[in-house]
């Protein structure tokens, strides 16, 4: 059984984190969270195989899973900012930053606490490889994430965290059986149970690969450097009328568009082309930016597998669009 090694666990277990009771919640044993929670987040993405070298970018997904943990314990009024354990995770000995070509003396000169200065001005972080080879073995990874929780966490906030990595991988691993279906060209079995929680992300995570955070309909795609995003993964034919994971019953849409879609105000058609309903023509209606999009192509994944279906378009132009 892979056992991780005492100066690797030491180091670990003795991050520098500063202390203060009356800042930070009993559920972190009173002591600043960052470093924990960006090693959560590293763990999670090893396991879903994102972590192939010694070297950690400041990604979308990272950025996504630390915010994840930071919500499940953490007050409201809080906010989350991955740049802080990242730029300052440099005093660890296993953790040293590489900045971008000509950003070696601002990195010396300035500290980084914000996650567009970082992005800025550093690649990302090489880890020692100890520690590689320690998140990329399956128990061994698991050592460490126990040793995480149990020396930075509370007894109670412990088994919340543990379950939302849990659920998150389970997600992956559901979203990468949904990518996987068109490739191996097997039927895909619609009603097997799984929990919402893991399903709804499993499929969000196809979705949102397939269209790389893109909305189908408009075209907008807008991240926040804290790795939020302003498009969904919507069903095209809802799951509560298909139980259709399917990424092709699925589009990735804006907030605005999503609604609309929803609504009956817009839809996709034959020729995958946007529809917009003479509804939104309304006199109480000002649909705006909407009215441009009649008639455009719609945003399509690369891969010609996974364009969304026709049949579940067909559905929605009956059912739902407004003519």
């Amino acid at each position: 059984m892979p056992i991780i090694p005492e100066n690797l666990l030491t180091s670990l277990t003795r991050l520098r984190t500063a202390g203060n009771p009356n800042h930070w919640t009993a559920d972190t044993n009173h002591r600043a969270p960052h470093k924990p929670f960006l090693l959560l987040s590293i763990l999670d993405l090893a396991a879903q195989g994102d972590i192939a070298q010694p070297f950690v970018e400041p990604s979308f997904d990272l950025s996504e899973r630390f915010a994840s943990y930071w919500s499940l314990i953490m007050p409201s009024e809080a906010t989350a900012n991955m740049a802080y354990p990242f730029y300052f995770m440099k005093s660890e000995n296993f953790w040293t930053l590489v900045p971008k070509p000509g950003m070696e003396s601002t990195l010396q000169q300035r500290q980084v606490t914000s996650m567009a200065r970082l992005r800025g001005v550093i690649l990302g972080a090489k880890i020692s490889e100890e520690l590689f080879h320690c998140i990329n073995d399956k128990q061994c990874r698991e050592q460490v994430r126990a040793a995480l929780l149990h020396t930075y966490f509370s007894p109670d906030a412990r088994p919340i965290l543990l379950r939302d990595a849990s659920e998150n991988q389970e997600a992956f691993e559901y979203s990468q059986r949904l990518l996987a279906a068109a490739e191996k060209a097997m039927p895909y079995a619609a009603t097997e149970e799984r929990p919402r929680q893991v399903r709804d992300q499993g499929f969000r995570k196809a979705v949102m690969s397939l269209y790389k955070h893109r909305c189908a309909l408009c075209g907008i795609r807008m991240l926040t450097p804290d790795g939020h995003t302003i498009v969904e993964a919507a069903h095209i034919r809802p799951w509560s009328e298909s139980k259709d994971d399917r990424p092709v019953n699925g589009m990735a849409l804006c907030r605005l568009c999503h609604w609309s879609f929803d609504e009956g105000f817009m839809s996709v058609g034959k020729e995958y082309e946007v529809l917009v309903s003479p509804m939104a023509r309304a006199e109480q209606n000002n649909p705006g930016v909407i009215m441009t999009l009649e008639c455009r192509p719609i945003f399509r994944p690369e891969d010609a597998r996974f364009i969304p279906d026709q049949e579940c378009l067909g559905w929605h132009r009956r059912e739902v669009f407004k003519t």
